[in-house]
């Protein structure tokens, strides 16, 4: 049945495109995250899972970060806090890390990542996590807890008709790239059910992870170290 179980299928920006593709496919995303608000779940998950006073000084590290467009409107948004925020951006995509300036760029994979045991306050994931196999996401969560000294939070897609229907329209109605419209309901496809993000999480050994749905369009998992 349609949308009852995870497609496999790959992206077309999942290999690497030519550099002008590949900045055209970014610009389209902005638009598409910045419209369908993408920074807000961290915004509101962060300061409920490590408290107002552990939040005024962070870094963090964004696995699949792209062109690091997260991190700047993470950074400022805590600056309007007087919060200082200090993100890593790591992508296996080195032409979108190049558009990124001003912060740290690491070239990695987000299921072997290349630093010591809890060496970022906070890592966090927007809309990667589906990209991955099942067996991929585990590891990729397993890193992500392992290089975290208070928290991992992880923002998806959540796999149901209302949200596929809903970027459908938008895509259409903003005449969005065909190769980036397509993307985007694949990556829907590719999304996650609560108890699908939950099971990993505990194959990955993270007994402290709280998955749940966010607006009907999102599957977020938080956790927080004691």
């Amino acid at each position: 049945m349609f949308l009852s179980r995870r497609s496999t299928q790959a992206e077309y920006f999942d290999t690497l495109r030519p550099e002008r593709e590949t900045a055209q496919f970014y610009a389209s995303l902005a638009r598409l995250n910045r419209l369908f608000l993408f920074a807000r779940p961290f915004q509101r998950t962060l300061p409920a899972l490590l408290g107002g006073d552990s939040c005024k000084r962070l870094s963090l590290l964004d696995l699949g970060a792209g062109d690091g467009l997260l991190g700047k409107v993470l950074g400022q948004w805590a600056a309007k806090r007087n919060w200082k925020w200090e993100t890593t951006n790591l992508d296996v995509n080195v032409r979108a890390l190049s558009a990124n300036s001003g912060t740290a760029n690491v070239a990695g994979s987000v299921a072997a990542l290349p630093f010591r045991d809890r060496s970022f306050d906070v890592v966090i994931a927007s809309q990667m996590t589906h990209h991955l196999t099942d067996e991929q996401a585990e590891q990729h969560l397993r890193e992500g807890w392992r290089v975290a000294r208070q928290a991992l939070v992880i923002s998806d897609l959540h796999r149901n008709a209302a949200l596929y229907a809903g970027l459908w329209l938008v895509l259409r109605l903003g005449r969005f790239p065909r190769n980036v419209g397509d993307d985007g309901l694949l990556s829907v496809r590719r999304g996650w059910h609560v108890d699908e993000l939950d099971r990993i999480a505990r194959k990955a050994g993270i007994a402290e992870a709280k998955v749940w749905l966010y607006f009907g369009a999102r599957v977020l998992l938080g956790a927080a170290r004691d």
